[in-house]
This record gives C-alpha cells, sequence and structure tokens, in this order.
C-alpha cells in the first residue's frame, strides 16, 4: 500500500518539497487547535511561529517555480516580494493589536536579517566551497544606494522628533508623506531591476538549473494556499505573542527583531544560501538584497499608510536611536563589501558578527 502510494505521487515534486507541505499542515492545524483551547501561550508562540516559517518557505518554493519561467531577475524580485506576505500580514495583525514597538523592531529586524545575517551566511558558506565569489556588483550597488536612502528616510523622522525641531509634532504626517515618496521610489526602480536584471551575467548552465519542475496550476495553487495560511496564522501568532513576551521575560524590542524577523524570513535564509553554496552568486544577491530593499521601500511605507486607513494603532517612521544607528551601520557595511562585486567567507563572518552585536544589544530592550 505504502509503495503503490508512494508511486502515485506526482513526481515533479521531491521528498523534501512534500515534507514542507505535509509539515506547514500539521504545524497550521495544531496552531488551529491549541488556539481554539486556549492552551499555553508559549506552546501557541512555538507552534505558530514554526507554521510561518515553514509556509513562508512554500511561497518562495512556489514563487521559484514561477520566476524561473521569466529569467532570474525576475525571479529574485518575484521571489522578494511574495516571500514577504507573512511579514506584510504579521505587521497588519500586530498594529490592529497596538504592537507598534514590535513591528518597528520587526521591519528593522528583516532588513538586517537579510542584509547582514542571510547575506553574511551566504558569503561564509560559498566562500568556504568555491573560495572567492564575483558576482555583476551594478544592480546590488544600486539596491544598496536605495536602502541606504530608505534608512535616510528612517533617520530624518528619528532626528526631527529627538531634536524637537519645527516640524516635531507633525510626525505622523511627515510619516505618510515620506511612505508616499518611498513607495515611488521602490515602483520606480523594478523596470530598472528587471531590465538590468540581477544575475543578468549568469551563464545559461547556471539559469537552466532552476527551470520550472512544477507544472503552473501547482505553482498557483501553493502560492495562494500558502498566502491564505500565512495570514490566518498571523492572528494566531499575534494572540498569543504578548502573553509568551511575558512569560519568557522577553523584550519586544528584541522579539521583533529577532524573532518575529527571522520567522519571516525563512524564504530568503534557505534560498539565498542555497544558491550560494550551488556559486550562483549573482542569484544569491538577487533574492537576498532584493528581499532587504522591498522591505524597506515597499513593506515599510505600505504598512505605515494602512496603519492610517484601517484605523488602531498607526505605525510611524519614527524609531528607537539604537534601532536607527543599527540600520545605518549595517548599510554602510553592506556597501562596502558589495562594491567590489567580490564576497569570501571572511566578509561573510564580518557581516554575521555586526548581525551578533546587534541583536545581543537588544536583548535587555
Amino acid at each position: 500500500m505504502i509503495r503503490s502510494a508512494m508511486k502515485k505521487r506526482p513526481a515533479f515534486l521531491s521528498r523534501g518539497e512534500w515534507v514542507l507541505i505535509f509539515g506547514s499542515l500539521a504545524c497550521t492545524a495544531l496552531g488551529g487547535i491549541l488556539t481554539f483551547f486556549q492552551a499555553n501561550s508559549v506552546l501557541i508562540f512555538v507552534m505558530t511561529g514554526s507554521a510561518l516559517a515553514i509556509l513562508a518557505a512554500l511561497v518562495g518554493a512556489a514563487t521559484d517555480q514561477l520566476g524561473s519561467r521569466l529569467g532570474p531577475g525576475a525571479t529574485g524580485v518575484l521571489q522578494s516580494a511574495l516571500g514577504n506576505l507573512p511579514e506584510l500580514f504579521f505587521g497588519i495583525f500586530a498594529l490592529r493589536a497596538g504592537l507598534v514597538d514590535v513591528v518597528q523592531a520587526a521591519i528593522v529586524g528583516s532588513i538586517l536579517g537579510n542584509s547582514l545575517l542571510v547575506l553574511g551566511l551566504a558569503f561564509f558558506v560559498g566562500g568556504l566551497r568555491h573560495g572567492v565569489q564575483r558576482f555583476s556588483s551594478d544592480a546590488p550597488r544600486m539596491i544598496a544606494n536605495l536602502t541606504l536612502l530608505a534608512v535616510a528616510a528612517l533617520v530624518i523622522p528619528t532626528m526631527i522628533h529627538g531634536l524637537h525641531t519645527p516640524a516635531s509634532g507633525h510626525e505622523e504626517m511627515l510619516s505618510v508623506v515620506v511612505a508616499l515618496i518611498l513607495l515611488v521610489i521602490f515602483l520606480a526602480s523594478i523596470p530598472v531591476t528587471l531590465k538590468g536584471g540581477l544575475g543578468a551575467t549568469d551563464s545559461k548552465q547556471e539559469t537552466e538549473k532552476i527551470s520550472a519542475a512544477w507544472p503552473l496550476w501547482l505553482a498557483m495553487g501553493i502560492l495562494i494556499g500558502a498566502g491564505v495560511g500565512a495570514a490566518i496564522v498571523s492572528d494566531w501568532f499575534v494572540s498569543a505573542l504578548t502573553p509568551a513576551m511575558t512569560f519568557l521575560h522577553i523584550s519586544p524590542a528584541f522579539t521583533g527583531l529577532v524573532i518575529v524577523a527571522l520567522a519571516g524570513n525563512a524564504v530568503e535564509h534557505f534560498v539565498g544560501i542555497q544558491f550560494a553554496a550551488r556559486n550562483q552568486s549573482d542569484l544569491a544577491m538577487s533574492v537576498i538584497l532584493n528581499s532587504s530593499l522591498q522591505v524597506a521601500l515597499g513593506l515599510t511605507p505600505v504598512l505605515v499608510l494602512l496603519s492610517f486607513l484601517m484605523g488602531g494603532a498607526q505605525l510611524t517612521l519614527v524609531l528607537a536611536p539604537l534601532l536607527v544607528a543599527a540600520l545605518a551601520l549595517a548599510a554602510i557595511l553592506g556597501i562596502v563589501i558589495i562594491y567590489d562585486g567580490e564576497s569570501n567567507w571572511l566578509e561573510g563572518l564580518a557581516l554575521i558578527g555586526l548581525y551578533g552585536i546587534i541583536a545581543a544589544s537588544f536583548w535587555w530592550g
């Protein structure tokens, strides 16, 4: 019976992909049962967080199948955009629950997690396996510059609030204006990214390695199902978040910066490092850097605007000074490392080290 059932499985799904599908269904079902019966908040927190991470990986796998039909540049843009769906849903539900500090920390943590931890791990793993890796530096430099712009968009409102300038007291309106400007710049950057194609210099052989294996209907079905599941699980996750933080004595800043950000970025963690390990440096840079850019220029302003439209807690771009300083340091180090178009394991270790220092500094709040 088991052998016959295994033979009936669609050949285009690997064993690992079946594990992801069944794992997401199991964790989502368990999270729903625990939430319905009002079980221990820490248990719900762990189970729903695991479900979010697996659902994010499923979104990434399905998006990779869709994007591979369009080329490497489009793959990075599409995968990064849809891979951030769990973070979007989390942000919406968390703002409705009044967890503004957690959302702000999660936004910063998503940027830092990709631009420091994931990029560092990609450089480290790829460098150990293949030595010095080279990539097309034009598009990564553009993304690094735009990310620095996004950091400036957070620095200015924070400084206005802290220095009590004449604009102080109008932070909400300023945040809306800045959010609209960032969205315009982000939308303008998408055609440039697609035309230049992060990974446009990749060989045909490298592109063929990610050729689509799933039929279109399966990729679309898994993408929609995982997206809907992420929206539902995000609501459960947020409901258990505050009691779990209180029980575990974890600060909101550390929860958002590290725990929530790592769970929401499971896609880029796996895919970006996997591409680097295969010596597909341009594709790794495409997925990882596009994710940071889309959080900074896309997700952040969208959440700001939604917070003013849907009522409840309003998200502004006035952050804690340490969050802004951490972003600035990450952007500067990233630009220095990326600009030469080469990477090695030691540069990756430096990025990981800075992430560890920043994460440790927020452990106490």
